[in-house]
């Protein structure tokens, strides 16, 4: 090699290495690379952009219809590089809307029963630091998700950037998670709340091994969005999480609704078993019947159980009935916003906030462009003498708003509820402080169709435009908007103040100052606008 090509050559090696140092390292991984202990076993992942990687490390095991247990140890070290099962869904996903699959990016997972995993990002393991620990329950209910369904829930960015622990979980959902099989033996005492119970398990597993991946588990955040959110708020309720978790994020997901009783849940089961056929000293036959039997059985008798109470004119809150925790008297003992719950969590820190836009009925109605006519004609058929007052309460709420279906777009579903909690935990005395947020931004993506959609949010909580442009866009915008959310979410789990200097000054959430921060292009503080348009509409 000639001194030219040497020269040459050891730019090449110069320019790699600050490449590898911006942009991220190469991808590192073998038989000796990101080992580390856990209780069970040790395990090994890999490293890439200088975060360690765990995927799909086992936090429990359970029989169907029994409480979580702690897994089988194992000898060796445990691969751990590939997401594990996800939750069997009651419809499987067959068909999609091209453009919305588009939008929303899915990656569905395989099915398995036996999906009481986990997933870890980190910088360093074993290095005696103690950092934040942002524990993420993902969305879709309490029927669907996993913690792979969605680009933005991957955990490297967010913890390269704050220096900071993220850990995701699969658990059990909709049957076989709240069947509610009680009235048929001690053994299934805990059945009406087991995915709650899995999510308990994950966090108890976090604070004996999470130490050992670089974490402190005195400084654990719960966060989640849409159903995610609506178990933040489920485990704030529940005596065996307390102590599990020092911090709350509820995005999306406070739903006013209130929980079953044991009445309703064992009558459900009861139907259940009707529907298959069975007999009550035959319900043991449940935990060896395939699933798409057992689901499609419990989906008729939730039907079923509905149309009786609604002909008995009992209440059906929400949707209607579907799976979900109840209050079973032990591992539920109180519907979410009694006093005992909200005393339980009363020094819980909490961040709660929605998108503006969520589920936008102009994406059903096909008025995403429509005219001004068009979009009143549909004001006037779901408000009818209220009509011109909820158009008054709208552009007295979002003044800047010029598409006329922005007049219907506007969040009625989880924006209540978000106001409510935060009005009833920032009033108890001496408890932990309240922040409360509203994503404005609008996506451009589509000619700007899907605005702050339900979910839009999450790019940005987790620094992930690169990996959701299909969402976001990937503009120069979304990223530094990112910047500033993503770090606001850091800080708030690192000591339960959301500020930084990317952002006006961030005050704690009271009934009377409503001080709201506006996520959008230009961050801004504001009191509540949609006062008068909650109140017109009942919520």
């Amino acid at each position: 090699m000639n001194s030219m090509q040497t020269i040459t050559a050891f730019c090449f090696f110069i320019l790699l290495g600050a490449a590898s140092f911006l942009y991220g390292q190469a991808l590192q991984c073998g038989e000796n690379v990101a080992v580390t202990d856990t209780e069970y076993g040790k395990v090994r992942g890999y490293i890439h952009n200088h975060i360690y990687t765990y995927k799909g490390i086992p936090y429990a095991q359970a029989e169907r219809f029994m409480p979580p247990a702690p897994p089988k140890a194992w000898e060796g070290v445990r691969s751990s590089m590939t997401y594990g099962p996800v939750a069997p869904l009651l419809n499987p996903v067959r068909v999609t809307n091209d453009e919305v699959e588009f939008i929303f990016n899915h990656d569905w997972g395989y099915p398995g029963e036996d999906c009481l995993r986990l997933n870890i990002w980190t910088p360093g393991i074993q290095d005696g630091k103690k950092r934040p620990v942002m524990f993420w329950i993902h969305g879709g209910g309490f029927t669907a998700g996993s913690s792979q369904e969605l680009p933005s829930y991957h955990g490297e960015n967010l913890s390269k950037k704050g220096d900071v622990v993220v850990v995701s979980v699969n658990h059990r959902l909709n049957i076989l998670g709240f069947l509610d099989l009680s009235a048929y033996g001690e053994k299934y005492s805990h059945s009406a709340n087991l995915s709650m119970l899995d999510l308990v398990a994950a966090l108890e597993w976090v604070q004996r091994n999470i130490e050992h991946f670089g974490g402190d588990p005195g400084n654990v955040t719960i966060f989640g969005q849409s159903g995610g959110g609506a178990k933040v708020n489920t485990l704030m309720a529940m005596p065996k999480a307390k102590g599990l978790f020092h911090k709350a994020i509820n995005q999306s997901g406070a739903f006013r609704s209130s929980l079953l009783g044991q009445e309703i849940t064992r009558q459900i089961a009861a139907e259940t078993l009707a529907q298959l056929g069975l007999k009550p000293e035959e319900a043991d036959s449940l935990q060896s019947m395939p699933f798409d039997r057992l689901s499609a059985a419990g989906q008729a008798a939730l039907r079923k159980v509905e149309a009786d109470m609604r002909a008995a004119g009992k209440p059906i809150t929400g949707f209607g009935l579907g799976w979900g925790p109840s209050i079973d008297g032990s591992d539920l003992p109180w519907d979410l916003y009694a006093d005992e719950a909200l005393e339980l969590s009363k020094h819980i820190p909490l961040l709660i906030g929605t998108v503006k836009n969520e589920f936008m009925p102009s994406l059903g109605a096909g008025l995403s462009h429509a005219s001004e006519a068009e979009v009143m004609a549909f004001i006037q058929q779901r408000y009818g003498d209220k009509a011109d007052a909820y158009v008054k309460a709208v552009k007295k709420a979002y003044p800047h708003d010029t598409r006329p279906s922005d007049l219907i777009d506007v969040d009625l579903l989880f924006r209540p509820g978000a106001v409510a909690q935060a009005n009833q935990k920032s009033a108890l005395p001496a408890g932990a402080p309240v922040y409360m947020y509203l994503f404005t931004w609008q996506s451009p993506v589509f000619d700007g169709k899907y605005k702050a959609i339900h979910c839009m949010e999450l790019p940005f909580v987790f620094n992930n435009i690169d990996r959701c442009q299909e969402m976001t866009g990937g503009t120069k915008e979304a990223y530094v908007l990112a910047d500033k959310v993503s770090q606001a979410w850091i800080n708030f789990a690192r000591n339960g103040n959301p500020n930084h200097a990317r952002l006006p000054q961030w005050p704690a959430y009271n009934s009377q100052s409503t001080s709201t921060m506006h996520f959008d292009d230009v961050c801004t503080v504001k009191p509540q606008l949609d006062k008068e348009l909650l109140e017109l509409v009942g919520r």
